[in-house]
């Protein structure tokens, strides 16, 4: 009887659109797929999930499940749903369905760790979706002019000047890792960084205690998405290489390779995001360093649009779900052969 190939292990670390674009596009491949998700994130529905239901925010493991889940027969008309965001309703506005079931699953099984897993298996999900910390906890932000932020919500929309670089970034409580997420490092042929917000979507991962020990550790080749545009409040005026020197403070010199898009923005996109202070973000990586570059058209076509009921402010361009995962799924041949 021949034995079964073993499928490669991918795990993308992450939350919000970026990872849910990636994990998208990746679940077409013959994978082992994870992703280990960012939970101190207090904006929007979060905010109300950790208030008044004592819970740990959902949004982002939600938008993983829903990456994963399964597009065909009656899924596909879940996966909508529990994407879908109520815009009218004392109490429920700009709620989303999908983060009240698993607040009322989370009732019933008891955990919210359990209610995530049976979540996934009502979507049928492919992989697993891993929360980075099961602790309570926020992310601060010190910015060079001495003056601390206290919470996600506000460093990803700044009410101070956006233009101030942070220079120490950091959780309060500490977190203390999932166990999963951690064996999940372990036993990966490839890791994935981004994309998303570098201080709100992908740093409060690294944050966590352990986690950037056990990326040191493992024997993945570690991949970093380089994000399309700056981001106001957090990478203002920030090039490729500045990106890169942030992450190494935190991870050392870890990362294997850098993917980077060379597609041209719309100039209509571009003038949208210049209202916001925000532009495309500039390749000046060097072409000798430790990391190797790759470079390909990523971007979708598609300019998106929000709900009107969602009180975040979201990318109007993405990366291309089938476009990047193609690229790392080359990326992983070429690293693993």
């Amino acid at each position: 009887m021949m034995k079964r190939k073993q499928l490669k292990r991918v795990v993308c670390i992450g939350g919000g659109t970026g990872t849910f674009v990636g994990l998208r596009g990746l679940k077409q491949y013959p994978l082992s797929l994870s992703a280990i998700v960012t939970m101190s994130d207090s904006g929007g529905s979060n905010r109300r999930i950790r208030d008044e239901f004592g819970l740990l925010p959902t949004s982002d493991i939600r938008q993983c499940l829903v990456a994963l889940s399964d597009e065909n027969g009656g899924i596909g008309l879940l996966r909508k749903l529990f994407m879908y965001r109520f815009e009218k309703g004392q109490g429920i506005a700009g709620m989303t369905f999908g983060n009240l079931f698993m607040a009322a699953l989370t009732d019933i099984v008891g955990s919210q760790e359990e209610a995530i897993r049976q979540t996934g298996k009502v979507l049928r999900i492919k992989g697993a979706v891993i929360p980075v910390t099961l602790s309570e906890t926020n992310l601060f932000a010190t910015y060079e002019d001495g003056h601390v932020v206290t919470e996600e919500h506000l460093i990803d929309e700044p009410v101070h000047d956006g233009t101030l670089q942070i220079v120490d970034a950091y959780l309060k409580p500490k977190a203390i890792p999932n166990q999963e997420a951690l064996a999940a490092i372990a036993s990966a042929d490839m890791i994935v960084l981004g994309p998303g917000d570098l201080y709100t979507s992908l740093l409060p991962n690294l944050l966590v205690s352990e986690i950037p020990k056990a990326l040191k550790k493992t024997k993945a080749t570690i991949v970093y998405v380089m994000n399309l545009m700056t981001k106001y409040g957090q990478t203002y005026n920030f090039t490729a290489a500045d990106h890169m020197h942030t992450l190494e403070k935190i991870v050392g010199k870890t990362i294997d390779v850098v993917l980077i898009n060379t597609r041209a923005l719309s100039q209509k996109a571009l003038s949208i995001y210049a209202k916001y202070k925000e532009a495309r973000v500039m390749d000046d990586l060097p072409l000798d360093s430790y990391y190797r570059v790759v470079k390909a058209p990523l971007i979708s076509n598609t300019l998106y649009a929000k709900s009107s009921s969602d009180a975040l402010i979201r990318s109007l361009i993405r990366h291309d779900s089938d476009k990047l995962a193609l690229a790392l799924f080359d990326i992983m041949e070429r690293s693993t052969t």
